[in-house]
């Protein structure tokens, strides 16, 4: 958002992102496909440039 100078109120307007997807995204929780869609198509830019994998330690 930062690099496109992109702000929460043009994510929920031109992408139709709900608020409570914003504060999901920043909070690093799980969002839906469409919602990374939107999100890609509203910063024009790629999957990769927004989705990190990050495993999840085992107890192992």
């Amino acid at each position: 958002m930062k690099k496109r100078g992109a702000t929460t109120y043009l994510l929920q307007m031109k992408g139709g992102i709900s608020s409570s997807t914003i504060r999901r995204l920043k909070a690093g929780q799980s969002v839906s496909t469409n919602s990374l869609d939107a999100l890609c198509k509203v910063l024009e830019c790629g999957l990769e440039e927004i989705v990190e994998y990050l495993p999840e330690e085992s107890g192992q």
